[in-house]
C-alpha cells in the first residue's frame, strides 16, 4: 500500500496478520472528558451560575450582552448575535440572506444533517458538491459547475476545526448574487490565511453544542454578520420579528441563547486559547507517534496545514482500512473512538427525494468508509495517546 493512500479511494490492502487480541496494557478513558474540563472550572462555572440565579435574568440580558461583545472583541468578528443552537444559527443566516423556497444553495455531502437539513428547513434545495480528499472539506473547485440561475448560497463547512478552501469559494461566486454562509460549528477558533473563520464569508454560524471545543452546559449557537442590517435581521428573526413586545415587524421564531449558557460560555472563552493550544499539540503527537511506528500503510493522518491556516482539531479524524475490525479492536482494549459520518448525506434516506445515489461524490462516499475519530482533547494524557497509537499498531503489525 502507497503512502498516497490519503487522496485514494481504493485503500485496498491485504489484512493483517494477526489483530484479534487487544492491546497489552488496557487503559480505559473518555472520548471527550468533560468532567476533567469541569474540575478545572467548578469554582468559575458555579459562581457564574449563581450570578445569574441572582439575577433572575434568563432570556438574552447582560449576559448574552457581554457574551457577544466579548466574542467579537476575541475573534476580530464585526458584528454576534448569539442564538439557540448552532442549527438555527444555520436556518436563521439562510433566512437573513433571503433563501427560501425553490432556491438552491451548494454544499458538502459530508458533514452533520443539520448542514444540508437547515437548507431544507427553509425550503430551500441542497445541491451537493464533493469534498477535497485531503481536508474532508468542500471541494471548492467544483462549486462553478454547480450554480444554475436558482443559487441563492453557498454553505461551505469547516469541517472538524480545519477551514475551508475559502479564497476558492469566495472566487467561484464573484459577482453572482450568492450569498457565502459558513458552517463554522467544530471551527471556533480556526483561521483561513489569518482571518479567523466566520469572518470570510457573508454569514459564520457556530454552535455551543457541549462536545464542541467552545462548549456550554447544554444548546447554544451564534452568528456572525458583515453588515448591521444583516445583524439586525437576526436579532429581529431570533425573537418572533418583534422590537416592541407584541409588535411584529417580520415573522421571526424563538431561537435565544439562555443566560444561564452564555454566562458559562464567557468563563468558558477565557480558556479557549489554552485549550485549542492542547488540542493542537495532541493533535502533533499523534503524528509523531503515527510517524515513528510507520503506519502509512493502514492509516493517513490529517496533516497539519500551512501556519496560516490554523486547524482546531475539534476532531482527530484519521483515514483507516479495515475501519470496523479496527474500532472493534481498539474499543476491545479500552480505548473510545467514533465515526463522523458513517452515511454521507446523498445517501441518508432523508434527502432520498433529491435523486442521488451511490457514486455520484466518491470522495464523500469513501470518506464515509474510512474515517475514524480518534480523542484529541486537552486532557488527554501522555500515556493516554501512547495507548491509542499503541493499540493501532498491533492490529495492523502483529
Amino acid at each position: 500500500m502507497a503512502s498516497s493512500m490519503k487522496l485514494n479511494d481504493t485503500l485496498a490492502v491485504s489484512s493483517p496478520t494477526a489483530h484479534a487480541a487487544p492491546a497489552a496494557a488496557k487503559l480505559a478513558f473518555d472520548f471527550l472528558d468533560l468532567k476533567a474540563q469541569f474540575r478545572s472550572l467548578r469554582g468559575e462555572v458555579m459562581d457564574a451560575i449563581s450570578r445569574v440565579m441572582e439575577s433572575q435574568i434568563f432570556i438574552l440580558g447582560p449576559e448574552v450582552k457581554a457574551l457577544e461583545e466579548e466574542y467579537a472583541k476575541e475573534f476580530d468578528a464585526k458584528f454576534v448575535v448569539s442564538c439557540a443552537s448552532g442549527s438555527d444559527a444555520l436556518i436563521l443566516a439562510l433566512i437573513a440572506a433571503g433563501v427560501g423556497k425553490d432556491d438552491e444553495v451548494i454544499t458538502a455531502p459530508f458533514s452533520f444533517v443539520a448542514t444540508a437539513g437547515s437548507i431544507a428547513r427553509v425550503g430551500a434545495k441542497p445541491v451537493f458538491v464533493d469534498i477535497d480528499p485531503a481536508t474532508f472539506n468542500i471541494d471548492a473547485a467544483k462549486i462553478s459547475a454547480a450554480i444554475t440561475p436558482k443559487t441563492k448560497a453557498v454553505m461551505p463547512v469547516h469541517l472538524f476545526g480545519q477551514a475551508a478552501d475559502m479564497d476558492t469559494v469566495k472566487a467561484m461566486v464573484a459577482g453572482k448574487n450568492i450569498a457565502v454562509i459558513e458552517d463554522a460549528a467544530q471551527a471556533i477558533g480556526s483561521k483561513y490565511c489569518g482571518e479567523f473563520v466566520g469572518n470570510i464569508g457573508d454569514f459564520g454560524c457556530f454552535s455551543f453544542f457541549p462536545s464542541k471545543n467552545l462548549g456550554g452546559a447544554g444548546d447554544g449557537g451564534l452568528i456572525t454578520a458583515q453588515t448591521p442590517e444583516a445583524a439586525d435581521k437576526l436579532r429581529l428573526l431570533r425573537v418572533h420579528g418583534s422590537r416592541k413586545k407584541y409588535h411584529h415587524e417580520i415573522l421571526g421564531t424563538n431561537s435565544r441563547l439562555d443566560a444561564l449558557q452564555a454566562a458559562i460560555l464567557r468563563v468558558k472563552l477565557r480558556h479557549l486559547a489554552e485549550w485549542t493550544d492542547g488540542r493542537r499539540a495532541k493533535a502533533q503527537r499523534y503524528r509523531e507517534l503515527f510517524a515513528e511506528l510507520n503506519l502509512s500503510d493502514f492509516i493517513a493522518a490529517p496533516p497539519e496545514p500551512a501556519a496560516a491556516h490554523h486547524h482546531v482539531y475539534n476532531q482527530f479524524s484519521i483515514r483507516c482500512v479495515q475501519r470496523g475490525a479496527l474500532r472493534e479492536h481498539l474499543s476491545h482494549a479500552g480505548i473510545p473512538t467514533e465515526v463522523y459520518y458513517p452515511i454521507p448525506l446523498h445517501l441518508q434516506p432523508a434527502f432520498s427525494y433529491l435523486g442521488y445515489g451511490p457514486g455520484d461524490f466518491p470522495q464523500a462516499e469513501a470518506a464515509s468508509r474510512q474515517v475514524l475519530a480518534l480523542p484529541v482533547f486537552p486532557e488527554l494524557t501522555e500515556q493516554q495517546q501512547q495507548s491509542v497509537v499503541q493499540a493501532i499498531s498491533e492490529f495492523y503489525l502483529r
